[in-house]
Formats: structure tokens, C-alpha cells, sequence
């Protein structure tokens, strides 16, 4: 039993949080060691002076963010928090099911009742996107922001033969641990505006997508909210729903989440996840300046809301701005990738997370996907560690630069947003074109674009009267200008394309 009598800190919010908060500094700090055991709650609440419900919250708050574990008949012990703890699959699986695999834990009445319901529902209208599924080969795809092809087979080749050559064992089999190798490539990935993630916050992931996906199977139940801005990368948000948690809209402005309407989304709606995409936002490219960083932690602090920060694009914007893991650690989840900025292929990606939950998002991600491809995510490894992904993540960017030049040769009067280190840019429609009907005859005349419907979270009224044109899916920078000529041909038809002889 340890002598620890903490004081609940003054300031905003419910007094169990403010609680939950003080044992997890105190975790991190030390003073609360791993294998500490914590004061009865009844004890507890008669020192303090609160309800043994107070205590009883703070304790559940603290075995939710994986500080603690709780044992009936034997206290609330300090979980192990070190690097060598953390990414080391569970080798006592339930061996219970037939075909000896672990077996999955039985789904709460809630989940199997969505489920359910979901099953019955058609799912390619109520969660497909509004692209075309298989478009024709001869398409311009103008609705793709991968990263242009800029020379990067030879050297994946190489290192694919160096791997195959080294760790032949290894590809063969199903990956069931993590080298420091993948751990030291993620901390050099993602370390951006001064900031460094500790080693033993890494997570390999397969992409971004599904790490993401994985923090929201591993920090939310089914039923809870996950907090969206009204215009953003909605793919999260209808995978979002189609796992169970729906997806609650805040508004935005050139910045990011207006803060007021932040902080009245949490109180009113009591989410647990918000994602944002910062350092270059999509679809409109903007950039979250540092005040507005600092009020949107201190509201998540506030209110106990987990953040995803989605810096995909970001490693292509060279920002001095400290990410939202500098700023709260304890609650960030820090995601990179190598799709824009590399090659999407090879489907690189990484999460640092908070300490207390790296173990969670690894086993979640594995749970989601079937666990990590060996061979990618050694070559990810291979690619940052000898700088190949950070040469490549130069010629990409003046790739981007090139083609952005050709954009402004045929789009440059209209309205655009979209520097020269974006992939795409947010094109404002001249009267009397909306976004839905230039898309579709873009369509027809061969070109693939995203109208503003793809990047809306949630039913909304607000209208933009824009779409969004990727240019770095084409091959070639000739077929690129094939693509913005059609654009322009029909910008300038000032709307003709409306009526269908077909």
C-alpha cells in the first residue's frame, strides 16, 4: 500500500477528472511508481473530503486511459509504462476457438444490436463515398493526391531484395513483434517544428487510415461520438459510423474548430475523439496557427477529449508550428504516413501515441487489419533510416511545384486555394456552376475531380460552391495539363454543360 495522499488540483472541470489528471502526472513523473498500488476508494474520498463516487469516476477515467488495472478483492494497481513494455504481442492468446485462433470477446447488446442494423442497411449508399467506384482506363484522375511518380521503383526494388536476402524467415511468417528499427524510423518520420515523440510512443501501422481507425476502435465504445469539422477528410467520418460511432459535426473557419463551437459541442454532445488535420488541412489546404492550437488543447483538456492529429499532408509543409502532441501529449495521437509525401504503395505509416495507450492502439490495429505486412513495414523502416524517403519527399515536392505552376497557367483566374507544397487545390466555381454538377461534367469530358460532398462530415446546408482537384495521380505532368485544359475548357463555357443530349 503506498503513503500517496494527492491534492485534486484547482481549476475547471468536474472534480473526478481533475483527479484522473493529477494520478496520471503523477504516474508520469514517477511519484506513483509501476506495481504502486492506489488507496481504497472509500479511503480515499473520506481524505479528499468527496464522495466515494468521485473517486470511483476518477479511478475509471484513469483504467480507460490504461494507467491502472483493477482487480475486485485486491486494489487498483500502476500499470508499467517503459518502451521495452509496450509493442510485445500477447503470447497467451485464448486458444478456446476451434480453428486455434484467439478467440474474439463477446460483443456488448449494444454493439451486436448496430451491427445488426447496420448488416441490413445498404451499405454502398450509407457509407460509400461519392467517387467513382471503377472509373474508365482512360480517365484523368484529378480525385487522388498520392505521391507523383518521381523515380522510387529502382530504390524500392533494392531494398526489396536487401530485405528478401536478410530476413527470409521473417517474411514468411506472421509479425510478432516490433524491431527498434520500425520504432526509430517513426520517431524520425514524425518529428517535426522541434518536437521528437519518445521511441515507446511508436506504432507501426499499415497507413494512415487504418491507424486512425484503430485509435477510435481503441479509445470510444460503440454509441460514443467522434468529433469532425464540418468539412474535412470524411472518409474517417463514415468509417467512423460504420464501426459503431457516429460522428458529431463542429464548425470551422480559415483556421480549424471555432473554439466557442468546440467547447458547445462537448457539453452539449460529451464526445470522446476529435480529428483534425492541422498542418495542412484537407480539402482546403489552411494552416492552424498557434493560438488557435493552444485553445483547442486547453478545451480538449477540459472536456477529456482524446485528439487525432492527421499530419498525412504535413510532412509535405515545412511549419514551425508545434504539433498538438507537443502541446498535450497525454492525449495526442500523432499520425504520419508515407503516402503524399514517398510513395502510397508501401503503405507506411506510424503513430506516436500517449504512452499509457501505445500497447492498445498495436493490438487494436492488429484486431482491424490482421497485423502488420513484415515485408512493408521493414521496407517504411528501410526507406526513412538510409534518407531515401526524405529524398524522395524533395523531388515530390518539386514535382508538386512544377505542376502547381501549370495549375496557375490555366486556372490561375479563377479562385484557388492551394500552395506550392499541396498536392491539390480547392477551386472556387465561377456562377452559375455548382459543385455537384461541375464534377459530373468533368466526368463526361473525362476527368475525375471531388465535389464539396466528399469532404462534408454530416449532412449540412452550408454551401461552398467549390471542388477539389488532386493533380499528382496523373503520371505524367503532359497528362496533367490534358486535365487542367479540360477544367478550363469547361470554366469557361460558363455553364453550357448542364443540359444531356444522351
Amino acid at each position: 500500500m503506498t503513503n500517496w495522499h494527492p491534492q485534486i488540483p484547482d481549476g475547471r472541470g468536474p472534480l473526478y477528472i481533475r483527479l484522473a489528471d493529477k494520478i496520471a502526472d503523477d504516474i508520469a513523473t514517477g511519484v506513483l511508481g509501476a506495481g504502486a498500488k492506489l488507496p481504497p476508494q472509500r479511503n480515499l474520498a473520506y481524505d479528499l473530503g468527496v464522495t466515494v463516487g468521485t473517486i470511483g469516476r476518477a479511478y475509471a477515467t484513469i483504467r480507460q486511459r490504461g494507467l491502472v488495472s483493477g482487480e475486485v478483492g485486491r486494489g487498483t494497481f500502476v500499470l508499467g509504462s517503459g518502451p521495452s513494455e509496450i509493442l510485445v504481442e500477447n503470447t497467451k492468446p485464448d486458444l478456446s476457438a476451434d480453428d486455434g485462433r484467439p478467440s474474439s470477446p463477446a460483443p456488448s447488446s449494444q454493439g451486436a444490436s448496430w451491427v445488426q442494423s447496420a448488416m441490413a442497411a445498404p451499405i454502398d449508399t450509407a457509407f460509400a463515398g461519392t467517387r467513382i467506384t471503377v472509373p474508365a482506363p482512360e480517365t484523368i484522375r484529378f480525385d487522388s493526391t498520392s505521391a507523383p511518380e518521381v523515380g522510387q521503383a529502382d530504390t524500392i526494388q533494392r531494398l526489396t531484395t536487401g530485405i528478401a536476402k536478410d530476413k527470409p524467415y521473417e517474411i514468411a511468417s506472421y509479425t510478432r513483434s516490433v524491431p527498434d528499427s520500425w520504432r526509430q524510423a517513426g520517431c524520425l518520420w514524425l518529428a517535426r517544428g522541434g518536437w521528437q515523440p519518445p521511441e515507446g510512443s511508436i506504432v507501426p501501422t499499415t497507413g494512415a487510415q487504418a491507424a486512425i481507425m484503430a485509435i477510435i476502435a481503441a479509445t470510444t465504445a460503440p454509441g460514443d461520438q467522434v468529433v469532425f469539422e464540418d468539412l474535412t477528410y470524411s472518409s474517417i467520418a463514415r468509417g467512423s459510423a460504420l464501426s459503431g460511432r457516429p460522428s458529431v459535426q463542429v464548425a470551422r473557419d480559415d483556421e480549424g474548430p471555432i473554439p466557442d463551437d468546440l467547447a458547445r459541442v462537448c457539453a452539449q454532445k460529451h464526445p470522446k475523439v476529435i480529428f483534425l488535420m492541422p498542418t495542412m488541412h484537407n480539402p482546403t489546404t489552411a494552416l492552424m496557427r498557434d493560438d488557435r492550437r493552444q485553445e483547442i488543447v486547453a478545451i480538449a483538456r477540459q472536456f477529456n477529449l482524446w485528439i487525432i492529429e492527421d499530419e498525412v499532408y504535413g510532412s509535405l509543409r515545412e511549419a514551425s508550428q508545434s504539433p498538438l502532441a507537443a502541446l498535450a501529449p497525454e492525449r495526442t495521437f500523432h499520425v504520419g504516413s508515407l503516402s503524399k509525401s514517398v510513395t502510397a504503395g508501401v503503405r507506411g505509416g506510424w503513430v506516436s501515441s500517449p504512452l499509457s495507450h501505445a500497447q492498445r492502439i498495436y493490438t487494436a490495429h492488429k484486431m482491424l487489419t490482421g497485423g502488420i505486412s513484415f515485408l512493408l513495414a521493414e521496407l517504411s523502416s528501410r526507406l526513412v533510416l538510409s534518407g531515401a524517403a526524405d529524398d524522395f519527399r524533395k523531388k515530390v515536392l518539386a514535382e508538386i511545384a512544377a505542376r502547381h505552376a501549370l495549375v496557375h497557367q490555366y486556372l490561375g483566374s479563377y479562385g484557388l486555394q492551394g500552395g506550392a507544397d499541396a498536392p491539390f487545390f480547392w477551386l472556387k466555381l465561377p456562377e452559375p456552376w455548382l459543385s455537384g454538377t461541375f464534377k459530373t461534367a468533368a466526368a463526361a469530358a473525362g476527368v475525375l475531380i471531388d465535389d464539396e460532398d466528399e469532404f462534408k462530415s454530416g449532412r449540412s446546408g452550408q454551401v461552398y460552391h467549390r471542388a477539389r482537384v488532386g493533380f499528382t495521380n496523373p503520371l505524367t505532368r503532359k497528362e496533367t495539363e490534358a486535365g487542367l485544359s479540360s477544367l478550363q475548357n469547361l470554366l469557361e463555357d460558363n455553364g453550357a454543360c448542364y443540359d444531356s443530349f444522351e
